[in-house]
């Protein structure tokens, strides 16, 4: 097989993104050490607006549009996304041929004054940007004030230690990838917070013609974080979840065995619809999709149809 000369990595702008792309830099320079590998970093619609939540916004997608456009016209062969940001469903002409060795997915407390969510009094007001993280800390935490917080990782810092919020809740790998490990107080259990389906994962996108690329790339796919994602994105694709709904998907391994939880709720934590299965790893799409079918059964599409709303453009 040939080697590449000179490869180009499409990424967002903010410092999470741009270590997610640097390490992708290393691990191809690596494995081509002639190959010239560079950055094309970029701001996305996602990025920029920063003054209403996601779900009123068009959802996480507007965080990779741009990065596609890029790969689009030729201006980079790969851009790096978090998994969890890329849609369930990767369009034409597009593909995601790898998913790499999973970082921690669970959620992370960070707080100056507490320990835990569950030190947190009454009245305490916790920042999240996640209706998924929203929903489950109201459902088991319905003293604590939620209110919405976006930016990246340093606005969202700044916005804690400025005293606007008791405690905020962020990814744990995003904070650990940044070295800022110490800013986490508690790791929280996933029984207390299921993830968001690929939540730790980084994933390759790439235009869907390009055979050579997906051969270089291939040393770069981890088998066990992409079968659990894979369980976990089919969950979501038989729901048609996006950010306007609180949905949750988490696959965990056992040897041979998968084990795939995942919960659809109302905002409000009203009500909040639970499924898990477990099989063997080699169906894990096909197990994923029966944990999404089985929410849709006890009651889910009703939330999806009331909450889904048309992604802008």
């Amino acid at each position: 097989m040939s080697t590449p000369k000179k490869l180009v990595i499409a990424t967002r702008a903010s410092r999470l993104a741009l270590w997610q792309a640097e390490h992708v830099q290393a691990r191809l320079q690596q494995l081509y050490p002639e190959c010239d590998v560079q950055l094309l970093s970029m701001s996305t619609k996602g990025d920029r607006i920063l003054d209403r939540s996601l779900s009123k916004i068009g959802g996480k997608g507007l965080f990779i549009k741009e990065l596609e456009t890029a790969l689009l016209d030729g201006r980079a062969d790969l851009a790096v996304h978090s998994l969890k940001d890329v849609p369930y469903d990767v369009p034409a002409p597009f593909a995601l041929p790898v998913i790499m060795e999973r970082d921690d997915p669970r959620d992370a407390f960070v707080s100056n004054h507490y320990q835990a969510l569950s030190d947190l009094p009454a009245g305490a007001v916790v920042g999240t940007s996640s209706l998924r993280r929203e929903s489950q800390l109201r459902e088991k935490y319905p003293h604590l004030m939620i209110k919405p917080l976006r930016g990246n990782l340093d606005t969202r810092l700044a916005k804690l230690d400025a005293g606007e919020f008791d405690a905020i809740i962020l990814a744990t790998a995003g904070l650990k990838r940044l070295k800022m490990a110490e800013r986490i107080r508690s790791s929280i259990d996933v029984v207390d917070s299921l993830p968001s389906a690929g939540q730790g994962a980084l994933g390759i996108e790439t235009h869907e013609d390009r055979a050579d690329l997906k051969a270089w790339l291939a040393p770069l796919a981890c088998a066990q974080s992409t079968a659990r994602s894979k369980a976990e994105r089919a969950v979501t694709r038989v729901l048609g979840g996006s950010c306007q709904v609180p949905l949750a998907a988490y696959a965990e391994l056992d040897g041979d065995q998968i084990w795939i939880r995942a919960l659809v709720a109302e905002p409000d934590a009203s009500v909040v619809y639970r499924a898990e299965l477990r099989g063997p790893v080699a169906e894990a799409e096909a197990l994923g999709r029966v944990v999404g079918q089985d929410l849709l059964a006890q009651g889910a599409d009703i939330i999806l149809a009331k909450h889904s709303l048309p992604n802008e453009d």
